[in-house]
């Protein structure tokens, strides 16, 4: 038996306090973790309710913080940062807040930027898989597909 299974509840609320102290959690992180912890269901719920009303937990807190982040660090687009949210669930409403959050005409200037420094370092001489590595490259990234398919017509010209 794991020490942690052994943890009264008040070390576990502390536990988890810091946890989402140190950083922004949304509730399914919360459940994993609480997992690890040999609760019963109403234990659990507990818990999840004392760090909400103690502003451990805030979906729409995490949802801000969360596509801003990505957006700044990993150069992520809207719709990859729309899916990880969802796949979170975070409802529609907090998803389209969050994404509302990031500035607009630093969006467009995000893109431009990293889609010129990317197809720069595309070594590839045959301009069919120069524009497949292109694309996928910002699809993956999340990027609008009709802004994508815009720009490798721009570049290739």
């Amino acid at each position: 038996m794991s020490s942690k299974s052994t943890s009264s509840v008040e070390d576990i609320v502390q536990k988890l306090e810091y946890y989402c102290s140190y950083q922004e959690r949304c509730h399914i992180e919360v459940s994993e973790k609480l997992r690890s912890f040999v609760l019963n269901q109403q234990e659990k719920d507990k818990i999840i309710v004392h760090l909400i009303e103690h502003n451990f937990l805030n979906e729409e807190r995490f949802a801000s913080v969360f596509s801003i982040s990505k957006f700044h660090q990993k150069k992520w687009g809207k719709i990859r940062i729309k899916n990880e949210l969802k796949a979170r669930k975070i409802s529609d409403y907090l998803v389209n807040k969050a994404l509302k959050e990031i500035p607009t005409e630093e969006y467009e200037m995000t893109f431009e930027t990293l889609s010129e420094k990317h197809w720069e370092t595309i070594t590839e001489k045959n301009d069919l898989k120069k524009r497949k590595k292109f694309c996928d490259y910002l699809l993956r990234k999340g990027w609008e597909s009709e802004r994508i398919y815009e720009k490798v017509k721009e570049l290739e010209k």
